[in-house]
């Protein structure tokens, strides 16, 4: 055995040599990222050594991103191997305080649980019915204690939440950090990962771990015991919901990417080893198909989509974005693979939305001016200040329409010129402190812009609809909550004629699993909805690749 010796933190943990530096840190329970599932391409989880500490290490020859990492006497944990005992500097984060929205656009239902009980006197027992079957039988009068919680899975994020089934009350809200994105940070890594039955097993195991950690503190806070947590409710993307129920998801990563999961369904907790009631069910909302999911399911339902009048938008964005449009109730949508900048990733200075990172940009005549979260020291970027910093040097002459910077010439004529600097010999955009933007950071931005702009373009076009006819544009999401119009219009992500008609709805997929928590109605009538509702594949239609390209641009 040899020991690895982590600082800031002071662990020191035993490990076989040959053993990778990232494993090493899991066994230490540091939690490292490799978003790329330990490709070595993302650059997200640089240690730090010294040359005298090298000589212990064993360094695979990758491309670009490890080549970066080594200058300084960084290393990627995931392409080095310990052969020694060594010391190591595990790269300074802000991964506590995690920004995640746990509210979003409610809605008013009669309270009428799939989970019900009716206390019987003559034998002194409470019986427990999941709809109209009876689910258990308990002793005495429990009829005072019946829960329920509605779980957003997200790709980056979970939010759980604690309900009263009598009366509806949200008993408490936690939130956190989706552990499979410290191993993969897309949905189609994710698949990849999950198509082998021990990736399966890890992505399920740990997903379900977290989950059961959040329920448990939330029943502790409200003094509520898990036996009486009978019902819960699993609102997430469709890959989400098959890793979440341990189903194989390997169909979805290929043609005709078919299901494994329909969805409007129930699986036993027990089954997927979901610490609730004995008895306790899951409850899988209705899958229109395998890229949009039950979340958006939960957010037709939360806003009411089909019953709105006119044409309305509804678009979540994030990792994945997904779009409905809705034509006096009839609803077409479809599915983007935007990608991970959103969620800072695969930018140079990107983060999660934490303490420290820099979440609003504006560019004005005096300068420069940037917000964090929590006003703290600026320490990396998060999406909206990354949606927030290239809209603005869009809109002011800093990028052309192409997306080049616009740093010569011009330059002297930008208050903020002063800026542009440039970083190991490569032009980039001095943000705040140690943040800065570079060329490959916008055209991150522009591949997942571009993507969520051809959706709406394609959808519009196939409902012969124009954006001038557009009445609402319904902005839902955690990350779509902390945008401004303006960044969004600046960028072309959004068709300028939607610039006063945008509403910011907020987690449509939480509230909507709520709903589907305290109304039993709400279920049928939804798997109704869904099934007619039609599914446009981007990739089937000739004229993607074309509008794709349009809107790449500025």
């Amino acid at each position: 055995m040899t020991t690895v010796h982590f600082m800031p933190h002071d662990i020191a943990v035993p490990v076989v040599p040959g053993t990778l530096l990232v494993d090493a840190a899991r066994a230490a329970g540091i939690n490292m990222e490799t978003p790329c599932d330990g490709a070595g391409t993302c650059g997200k989880c640089k240690t730090k050594v010294s040359d005298e500490c090298r000589k212990n290490l064993s360094e695979s020859s990758h491309d670009s991103p490890n080549r970066e990492a080594r200058e300084g006497g960084w290393v990627l944990a995931c392409q080095t191997k310990v052969l020694g005992d060594v010391h190591v500097e595990v790269e300074a984060k802000s991964g506590d305080g995690l920004q995640i929205l746990s509210e979003g656009q409610t809605l008013a239902v009669e309270i009428d649980p799939w989970i019900r009980k009716c206390f019987d006197l003559p034998t002194d027992s409470t019986r427990v019915y999941a709809g109209d079957a009876v689910l258990l039988e308990e002793p005495g009068d429990t009829t005072a204690h019946s829960y329920g919680v509605a779980i957003d899975i997200g790709t980056t994020t979970l939010v759980v939440t604690l309900l009263d089934l009598r009366t509806g009350a949200e008993l408490g809200v936690s939130s956190s950090l989706n552990p499979q994105a410290l191993l993969a940070q897309d949905v189609l890594s994710r698949i990849k990962i999950g198509s082998k039955p021990e990736g399966l097993a890890k992505l399920h195991g740990e997903l379900i771990e977290e989950i059961e950690r959040q329920i448990a503190y939330l029943a502790a806070q409200a003094d509520v015991s898990l036996d009486h947590i009978y019902e819960a409710v699993f609102s997430g993307n469709t890959t989400m919901l098959h890793l979440a129920t341990r189903t194989d998801p390997a169909s979805l990563g290929k043609y005709p990417y078919a299901l494994a999961l329909e969805g409007g369904q129930h699986v036993r907790a027990r089954e997927i080893a979901l610490g609730i009631s004995r008895h306790g069910l899951v409850y899988l909302p209705p899958i229109m198909s395998a890229y949009v999911g039950p979340d958006i399911t939960s957010g037709i339902l939360s806003t009411r989509l089909p019953e709105q009048a006119g044409i309305v938008l509804l678009v979540d964005i994030g990792t994945n974005g997904e779009i409905v449009l809705s034509v006096d109730g009839k609803l077409t949508a479809t599915s983007t693979a935007a990608g991970p900048a959103f969620e800072g990733m695969n930018i140079a200075c990107g983060m999660r939305a934490s303490r420290g990172a820099v979440e609003l940009v504006s560019l004005g005549d005096h300068g420069i001016h940037v917000e964090t979260i929590a006003d703290a020291p600026a320490v990396g970027i998060c999406g909206s200040g990354l949606l927030d910093v290239v809209g603005e040097l869009a809109s002011q002459g800093g990028l052309d329409k192409n997306g080049r910077f616009q740093n010569n010439g011009t330059s002297h004529a930008q208050p903020w010129r002063d800026q542009w600097e440039k970083v190991d010999g490569k032009a980039t955009f001095r943000i705040a402190g140690p943040v800065y933007l570079t060329q490959k950071d916008v055209r991150q931005v522009q591949l997942a812009k571009g993507a969520i702009r051809t959706g709406i373009e394609m959808l519009l076009k196939s409902n012969k609809v124009e954006a001038a006819q557009v009445d609402r544009v319904l902005i839902a999401g955690s990350f779509g909550f902390h945008l401004r119009t303006a960044s969004l219009i600046h960028l072309g992500l959004l068709p300028k004629e939607f610039g006063d008609r945008v509403e910011f709805v907020g987690n449509t997929s939480k509230s909507g699993a709520q709903a589907f928590l305290l109304n039993r109605h709400t279920r049928d009538k939804m798997k109704e909805i869904v099934e007619q509702v039609e599914v446009l594949e981007l990739a089937n239609d000739p004229a993607f690749e074309k509008s794709f390209v349009q809107s790449l641009l500025f």
